[in-house]
């Protein structure tokens, strides 16, 4: 869909104003449109319903939503706007209106936390609930206490920071890595890979005897920690080779690592322009880890924004 729009996600809070800024760079760069996209509140939505079952005449059309008013004031502020800016004013909850927004669009980006959010939640149930079921990679852009410890860049989409790529070379969709590249090149920097690798387990001593201690067969330091990081590498660049051909201009960084990938990926994102983790969905999942558990817990965690990007409908392209 290289027409799509990017979407942004607005309820008035700080976090997606956040968001839309970050949204509104994102479609300068793409040459895409904007859409602003505003679940009215529950008040404006029973007006609207009740003004329709009574077909009162005298009613006026329209229930004042300052959060739209807000909005528009603030981007007719902005130094510079996408050539087509729309406003989309949704019903229905949260989640659901924006899954149906995210079939048209290039992306979604939102808040990690909107209004009514508890303070101590870094990602409220809105931002998960879209990024586990949208058909559209969904951005989520974190609120000011997580971007301040960030390296570089604030989290508005105005650092200079490379994009990271969490890769699992057999497991990870091609749409997450193209999805990768492409923002790279929009942004005109590099794309850091990283994937992890198991730390082999410590060798364990059994004891046979009251005074001696036998070594278990098998688990000789050999230097197994070196050919993992090999193999890993070697497996990078084996999946990464038709990308680096559609996209030469990207520069690639590698990056093998012990231990937990979500991990990696938080202490990454500090100097990250995005991190981009794909959507996994496990045999049986419940709750939040549909989306997985990397994905899930780099959401929580990134000090910048996160994209989660599904497998896209056959025919689609994130270029």
């Amino acid at each position: 869909m290289s027409n799509a729009p990017v979407v942004a996600a607005v309820d008035g809070s700080e976090h997606s104003l956040r968001a839309l800024e970050w949204a509104r760079t994102e479609a300068l760069r793409r040459t895409a449109a904007l859409v602003v996209a505003h679940v009215l509140p529950d008040s404006v939505q029973l007006y609207a319903a009740r003004r329709s079952s009574l077909a009162d005449p005298s009613q006026p059309d329209e229930h004042p939503d300052p959060v739209g008013e807000h909005v528009r004031d603030i981007l007719a502020g902005a130094a510079e706007l996408p050539a087509e800016v729309r406003y989309e004013s949704l019903e229905g909850s949260v989640p659901e209106a924006l899954r149906v927004i995210a079939e048209r669009a290039l992306m979604v980006v939102m808040g990690s936390r909107g209004r009514g959010g508890f303070a101590a939640l870094l990602l409220g149930s809105n931002s998960r609930a879209v990024a586990s079921s949208a058909v559209c990679p969904v951005v989520v852009v974190p609120h000011a206490e997580r971007s301040a410890g960030a390296g570089e860049g604030d989290g508005d989409g105005s650092s200079s920071g490379r994009v990271v790529l969490g890769l699992h070379a057999a497991e990870t969709a091609d749409d997450v890595v193209a999805f990768a590249f492409a923002e790279a090149a929009a942004r005109g920097t590099t794309v850091q890979v990283v994937s992890a690798y198991a730390i082999p387990p410590a060798p364990v001593m059994v004891v046979d005897a009251p005074f001696q201690v036998i070594p278990p067969e098998g688990l000789a330091d050999d230097g197994n920690a070196v050919p993992a990081e090999r193999e890993m590498l070697r497996s990078q660049t084996e999946r990464l080779a038709p990308f680096r051909a559609r996209w030469p201009q990207v520069p690639v960084e590698q990056a093998a690592v012990p231990g937990d990938a979500a991990e990696r990926l938080v202490t990454a994102s500090r100097s990250a322009d995005l991190v981009v983790v794909g959507r996994h969905h496990p045999r049986r999942s419940v709750g939040p880890l549909m989306i997985g558990s990397v994905a899930h817990a780099v959401l929580h965690h990134a000090h910048g924004p996160v994209a989660v990007v599904p497998t896209l409908p056959d025919g689609e392209d994130t270029a």
